[in-house]
């Protein structure tokens, strides 16, 4: 399944691949891109798994860059 979330408050181009990075690192994700034009993070995960996956995205994203929103 894929799903794209809005970006709120994304500061920063390398911010936003740190958080790239750190979402690929969860276990599940096939695939996340995070597009600092569009403010845009985009998820390729198991639908089953999709919620539990972005409780971690949304953690691991606001140790990097703590004003960042995920909006679900």
């Amino acid at each position: 399944m894929k799903k794209v979330f809005k970006l709120k408050d994304l500061d920063c181009a390398c911010c936003a691949d740190k958080m790239q990075v750190a979402i690929n690192g969860i276990p599940g994700v096939e695939k996340a891109t995070i597009s600092f034009m569009t403010q845009r993070l985009t998820v390729e995960a198991p639908e089953e798994q999709m919620d539990a996956i972005m409780d971690e995205a949304v953690k691991r994203c606001k140790k990097i860059e703590t004003d960042c929103t995920i909006v679900r």
